[in-house]
Formats: structure tokens, sequence, C-alpha cells
């Protein structure tokens, strides 16, 4: 499926202060020169924030990471977990279609999405209010059929459930999520027949239920001081959710360290690049093969195609250009052969090179069979 970037797009973009601080504290998680790691949690942390991934978040955040633009572009559009056109305002519903919920009842589910949001996936409701899209599983399928809303799951639903859910958002109320016949998980209609230990003491929802309750953010856009998480590699300790703002704001100040550092090491990673690029001295090279015939740069153990190609485009075309390089050369080629930095040197070009000059082809690759140059 073909996936592109909405063509309405906002002016611009940036984390609240709570989540540039949280942002700070995945940056962290990562050694320095590997910070493009965090690009999948900051494009949804992103997404919590406004509901959908818009350029201008995908190209702040690719800048925070020292990405090129592309890079984060490739992985927005890869996965569909991320929203590339708005959402509704209130809430984005999203159906399992695939089979146990076909088979009980997901059909109907999407008519009534149809009836009271829009005629298409990925379309606002008149309201501005919801949006909706069929999904394949979502793993649930002992509570079939069910849905998606927001960030919790809505299961064991009929069309006049989803109905009743849909109204009960509308009017500002956050129903419970989790099955809505009466369940407690996944245990049979008729109760437990076995583990009856398993309900004395419980809470009064399920675990993941339990935490969308104690949260209260099943549709809510995250602005960070909800639920402060922790940063525990950072030396901080747990945060309490009932901390709200003023926990938030800590650790804000407390990761404001992590944000420099990182944006530091985005730093001196690209000056270490534009140094190793600056290594050396660049082999001189020729226009074309001498007499238009080049060699079969491809017979020195370590060059293939792709890198035979880079070689020419650099005008080294025979095996006596390479046999020529010293030190200086084999630095810049180590580190100007895009994708295949310090190849020069692992693989001894130079001293194959030379080895094809002195005793020819034909005696060198039986020696190439050995590795012995």
């Amino acid at each position: 499926m073909l996936r592109r970037l909405h063509k309405e797009q906002p002016a611009s973009f940036a984390f609240t202060p709570a989540n540039e601080a949280w942002a700070a504290g995945q940056i962290s998680k990562y050694p320095e020169g590997r910070q493009a790691s965090a690009i999948i949690p900051l494009l949804w942390r992103a997404q919590e924030q406004e509901g959908w991934l818009t350029r201008p978040a995908i190209e702040h955040i690719a800048d925070k990471l020292g990405m090129a633009y592309i890079r984060a572009l490739e992985v927005a559009t890869f996965y569909f977990m991320f929203q590339l056109q708005p959402v509704g305002s209130i809430a984005h519903v999203q159906i399992c279609g695939t089979t146990s919920c076909m088979i009980c009842g997901a059909e109907e589910l999407i008519a009534v999405c149809k009836e009271l949001i829009a005629n298409a996936p990925h379309q606002l409701s008149a309201d501005g209010k919801f949006s909706w899209e069929e999904v394949e599983c979502l793993g649930a399928c002992a509570n079939a059929p069910m849905a998606q809303i927001g960030k919790d799951y809505y299961e064991d639903l009929t069309a006049e459930k989803l109905r009743a859910l849909i109204a009960r958002f509308s009017n500002g109320e956050v129903p419970v999520a989790g099955p809505q016949n009466g369940r407690y998980a996944a245990e049979p209609l008729s109760g437990l027949t076995s583990l009856q230990e398993y309900e004395k003491g419980r809470k009064p929802y399920n675990a993941s239920v339990q935490n969308a309750v104690d949260i209260g953010d099943t549709v809510k856009r995250i602005d960070g001081t909800e639920v402060p998480l922790t940063t525990p590699w950072l030396g901080k300790g747990a945060a309490k959710p009932a901390a709200g703002k003023a926990v938030a704001a800590n650790v804000a100040k407390a990761a404001v360290a992590a944000v420099g550092k990182a944006a530091k090491a985005v730093k001196a990673v690209a000056a270490s690049k534009t140094e190793a690029a600056d290594a050396g001295t660049k082999p001189q090279g020729l226009s074309a093969a001498r007499a238009g015939q080049a060699d079969d740069l491809k017979k020195i153990e370590g060059i293939g195609p792709a890198l035979e190609k880079l070689c020419n485009e650099l005008g080294v075309f025979h095996f006596d250009q390479i046999a020529a390089w010293g030190e200086a050369e084999i630095a810049w080629m180590d580190s100007n052969l895009k994708g295949f930095h310090g190849r020069v040197t692992r693989d001894k070009w130079v001293a194959q090179a030379k080895l094809i000059g002195e005793i020819g082809m034909e005696a060198f690759l039986i020696r190439a069979k050995t590795n012995d140059y």
C-alpha cells in the first residue's frame, strides 16, 4: 500500500517541555553516534502529542537525532502504526478485521463507523471528532470482535455497543476499556472453572484496563505531564503519576543535561564524519580507462560490482593505480567509499594489486585461494 504524507501540513512542530524531557531520556539510552536508534519512540511520542505524524514533526525529530530527513521519512511511512493524516480530535477508531473478529461481527462494526464517522477510512467525521480504519489482527482474538480506540482495547463488541461508545466519547466521557460484556479478561463467559484463587483479591479491572483507568489517557493527547516516565539509566528514581505537572517539571529540569549531551554527541559524530572524509589524499584518477579497456577490479578479493563502480567513478580503472597508493591515498579511500568505509585496508587491496603486477593474474588467482598476499 502506498503511504504518502498528507497534502495539508502545519507550519511547525515542537515537543511540549515535558515531552522534550522524555525525548532526551530516550536518546540518552543509546551510546554516542547511535542516537538514531531512538527514532521510533520519538516519532510515536510526537503522534501521541498531536494525534498524527506531521512532516514538521518528522523533520524536527530527524534534526534532533542527526538524521537525513529521508531516513526518518522511511521509518514513518513504513510502519502502519504511524498515522500520516489528521485523525479525529477525540478519537481514532481501529476496527480489527482479521479472521476471528470478521467471523464474530467486525463487518457490522465497520458499518457503524461508516454510518457515524465517515464513509471511507482515514476521513474525518463531519464534526472532526472521529476517524476510523480497518486494521490487521490486534491479538485479542478471544474477545472478538474488538476495536482499538485511542490507546486502549474495547472488546466483546456488538454494533449497538460500539454505537453507544462513540456517543459517550462524543459527549466527553471516557468509557472504561476492556471487555464490554461483563468479562474480566478473556475467561469463558460462564466464568472460571479452574484457577478460581485468581479471583481473590484482584483489582476491579484486569491489568491493562486497570492501567488505563489509573492513567485516564485512553484517548487523551499526551503532553508528558500525565505520567512522567522514569529514566533509570540517568540515575533518576521512579516518578509517581499523582505528582502530575510538578514531577514532570522536575523531570524536565533533570533531563536538560541529557538534551545538551545528546545534541553535543550528534554534532561530534557529524564533525568526526567530516574529519574522516577529509583524511588523507585523494588518489589521482584517470578520466577514462586506458585504451578504453578497464581492468576487472573484481579480481581483487573484497571488490564486488558496487565497489568496482565506485572506484571507476573516482577514476580508478587499473590494478597498477591501486598498487601505487601510499598511506595517504589508502586513508582517503577508506574514508570516502560510501557504505564501504575501511575496506581498502581490511581487504589489502594494495598488496593484492602489487602481487598481480609482479606475478600475473593466473598465478595471483592461485595464491588468492589461500589469501597468501
